[in-house]
């Protein structure tokens, strides 16, 4: 071989040993190569944004829930109260325990129904003045992961009918700031967790049975509450008309917030009563601006509050409902 061919050999050698090089992965030829390449969008990173839920802090329609034994396990009975009543309840509540898992599975059922799940979060176990000390903080931050995690919308109420002496976590056992303090904490907790797809609902039972315990000091504040709820029921010897039972507890409400008003949990003792009361919440419902609507509790408890089997009753939800073309909107 003449030295002439090999300096052409090893010219060739060289060129092909750098010109591989080049074209290998490596930090200096990826810049070469993502030049060239076809420009593609970052895949998205973490979880979607949270489910915006203040359409439905203060809806243009309104809102007829219900509370039923077996129900949300069991859908096939808010249909059955459907057809009684003949409008889709746009609330369903569901009962949870400060022990319990997240009822994630009941929330999906709730909406994919078009209805929004109301957990009424019980407190049975535990003490508010340890909830504030943050001694429940990884039950706490488990729960609000999961309710974040599912992203549906979920209305809540914490320890509801705190003004009250028949529970554990009422008024009778806990001073107004340990009640305060808790749900500030439990509100600080889920806004860590981003879980900002909760409406809160504050919801104290109606002042009637306990005038000597004041509302005022018993409220978080607005940063941390978007709902008032109230629970009352019609009863043969409490009030029997919509003023009488929930007006004296609106009355305080208002010297201390302008938040939207929803009944959380009412019914009524059967009989004419029953279809009066009724006809009493739809009025409401129609004449003041600021109430949501009601959720009616179809079961037995303390009373049999069960409208089923009452004509009179059903027929006057009937025409309520009716007359009201902004009840039973569908929360997609």
């Amino acid at each position: 071989m003449t030295s002439r061919q090999l300096f052409t050999v090893m010219t060739i050698f060289v060129i092909g040993v750098f010109g591989y090089a080049a074209l290998a992965p490596g930090p200096v030829s990826r810049p070469a190569r993502l030049a060239t390449a076809p420009s593609v969008a970052a895949p998205p990173t973490g979880p979607p944004p949270a489910y915006d839920v203040r359409p439905l802090t203060r809806p243009a329609g309104r809102y007829l829930g219900v509370a039923l034994n077996g129900a949300p396990q069991d859908m096939s009975r808010v249909d059955r109260f459907a057809d009684l009543v003949g409008r889709k309840p746009n609330i369903v509540t569901i009962y949870e325990s400060f022990d319990d898992e997240f009822a994630a599975a009941e929330v999906r059922r709730v909406h994919r129904y078009g209805a929004l799940p109301i957990v009424r979060w019980e407190p049975f176990t535990v003490k508010l003045k340890d909830i504030a000390a943050g001694r429940h903080d990884p039950y706490l931050v488990e729960f609000a992961v999961a309710v974040r995690r599912l992203n549906l919308p979920v209305a809540l109420t914490v320890a509801h009918e705190m003004n009250g002496h028949w529970y554990s976590w009422g008024a009778h056992d806990n001073r107004a700031r340990d009640f305060v303090a808790a749900w500030r904490h439990i509100h600080a907790v889920f806004a860590q967790a981003d879980a900002t797809n909760v409406i809160w609902a504050w919801t104290p039972n109606v002042v009637n049975p306990v005038p000597s315990v004041k509302l005022a000091p018993l409220y978080p504040g607005d940063a941390y509450v978007d709902w008032v709820g109230i629970d009352g029921y019609f009863t043969r010897r409490g009030e029997q008309t919509f003023d009488g039972l929930f007006g004296p507890t609106i009355t305080q409400v208002r010297r201390f917030t302008d938040r939207p008003l929803l009944i959380v949990e009412t019914g009524s003792e059967p009989g004419a009563m029953r279809r009066r009361a009724v006809d009493e919440l739809f009025t409401a419902i129609r004449k003041r601006s600021d109430l949501l609507g009601f959720v009616y509790f179809n079961q037995k408890g303390s009373g049999d509050w069960v409208i089923d089997s009452d004509r009179p009753a059903l027929a006057a939800y009937r025409a309520g409902a009716a007359a009201d073309p902004r009840t039973g909107f569908r929360v997609g």
